[in-house]
């Protein structure tokens, strides 16, 4: 074996916060060999691996992480065990992003190739997880990244440095990681501009909103109120060995994460996967039978449903995305409830047919800063010029719905952000250049979890029309 250059590299220094080499640049985005079919065992670590490092690779260049992991399933045609293990190695490795490239740019004398540096990142996750069991030997760990390394020409000249990086991270874990933690980036896992924000935002609670966002999310179910209660459908997963609790008023908590096709009803439309924070979307539209409804920028759907399921209304389904628009008639199919479905841009009026609505749901595009958790890779997509961007196309989209909304009716504005330019700044702005009347809201919900409660970051502002 040729001796490689980072076995012999100094150890950290300690006494001040390292400076990290230009080379370690992360807007590097080169190309990369994504339809290279490796021969590696589909129930190996080291597929996964390599595979996990794709996607990862991939989000470095701008695709989001789900997409970016449905290419890969789809060209490897990997079985579910394997999507299942590729995924949870990925969205680990999103999660400790900041730290694993700060470590690797601490050990490696340059910047590795993109494929090598997601796939140590990867690695690094597995063997770098704070405060629980690792998921793997760490044998097992070091010995499978560098079978996959070598697995892949985009690799296979690296497997070397892959072997002497996470040796050495063994070796030297207390060192490293003390070193590296001293960065922002890598003690909280996200871009200095997210950092800042949080700070300039939440001055009291930016540590905790940061934290929150490095958690794996619940699965929390919504109950479908047409076809159980809150009561039964405890009973019905305590029935099922299902450990569950309630945290809303139709919100349940599985203690335990389960894929969809196990959770008692899911098929039946007896429940919906949905976050308990945005189940209070519908609640507060406060519908009623016989109204004329519109959910604007309503994909997935979980929202159109469960104003549905409160009444018997005329709902509108609106988004700009019709393949996303799909899956919205698909959620409704399963829950045997009905809508109008238009592909459609909410700023524009041309496929408004004249007649107003009584309630408008805008749940407007934002930063998605405040689901994080549930998306780690958003926070390395999202730019800081993206805020100002979001929020003048909200603003835009809040004006003319405005326009639908029937004197007298209700509109209720919700963004998934943490940033106040996109929320309270929005509100207050929207409701002065319309001269709309505020009524009691939550207003921000920071992400929280806990015993009795456990949802995401949103904003909500309600609004009538004079009538």
């Amino acid at each position: 074996m040729n001796k490689r250059p980072t076995l012999t590299l100094k150890s950290p220094a300690k006494p001040a916060a390292p400076k990290l080499r230009a080379s370690h640049a992360r807007d590097l985005k080169p190309a990369l060999q994504t339809s290279f079919q490796t021969s590696l065992k589909p129930d190996s670590l080291a597929y996964s691996l390599i595979g996990a490092a794709n996607a990862l690779a991939q989000v470095k260049t701008g695709t989001n992480l789900p997409q970016a992991l449905a290419q890969v399933w789809a060209k490897h045609e990997a079985t579910p065990q394997a999507r299942g293990a590729m995924q949870d190695i990925a969205y680990r490795a999103m999660r400790l992003l900041g730290q694993s490239e700060t470590l690797v740019s601490l050990m490696a004398p340059k910047a590795p190739e993109p494929l090598v540096s997601a796939l140590l990142s990867c690695a690094l996750a597995l063997l770098a997880a704070p405060d629980e069991v690792p998921p793997y030997e760490e044998f097992t760990v070091v010995d499978q990244t560098v079978t996959a390394a070598e697995s892949h020409p985009d690799t296979a000249r690296a497997k070397g440095m892959v072997n002497a990086v996470l040796r050495r991270f063994l070796r030297e874990r207390r060192d490293l990681l003390a070193t590296a933690l001293l960065q922002p980036v890598a003690k909280w896992n996200y871009p200095q501009w997210w950092i800042d924000a949080a700070k300039a935002a939440w001055p009291q609670d930016w540590q905790a909103v940061l934290s929150s966002g490095n958690q794996a999310p619940p699965l929390t179910l919504r109950i479908n109120s047409r076809k159980t209660s809150m009561a039964q459908y405890l009973a019905t997963l305590a029935g099922a060995g299902m450990a569950a609790s309630q945290i809303g008023p139709y919100a349940v908590r599985l203690d335990k994460a389960v894929g969809v096709q196990l959770i008692p009803g899911f098929a039946e439309g007896v429940v919906s996967v949905q976050d308990a924070g945005a189940q209070l979307a519908a609640p507060l539209l406060d519908v009623r039978d016989g109204m004329r409804v519109l959910d604007a920028c309503a994909a997935p759907g979980g929202k159109t449903c469960h104003i549905l399921e409160l009444a018997d209304v005329d709902v509108t389904a609106l988004d700009a995305d019709p393949k996303r628009l799909a899956r919205v008639g698909e959620n409704l199919e399963r829950l045997q409830l009905t809508a109008d479905l238009k592909a459609a841009e909410a700023q524009t009026a041309g496929w408004w047919d004249g007649q107003p609505f009584d309630r408008i749901l805008a749940d407007v595009p934002c930063t998605a800063s405040g689901i994080v958790r549930r998306h780690p890779d958003i926070r390395w997509l999202r730019r800081k010029a993206d805020t100002l961007q979001l929020a003048t196309l909200s603003g835009k989209i809040l004006d003319n719905l405005w326009q639908m909304l029937a004197p007298g009716g209700k509109l209720l504005f919700v963004t998934c952000s943490l940033w106040p330019q996109e929320s309270e700044a929005q509100a207050a702005a929207f409701a002065v250049r319309n001269q709309a009347v505020r009524l009691d809201a939550p207003g921000q919900l920071l992400p929280a979890g806990g015993s009795g409660q456990d949802h995401d970051g949103l904003f909500y502002a309600l609004f009538q029309k004079n009538a």
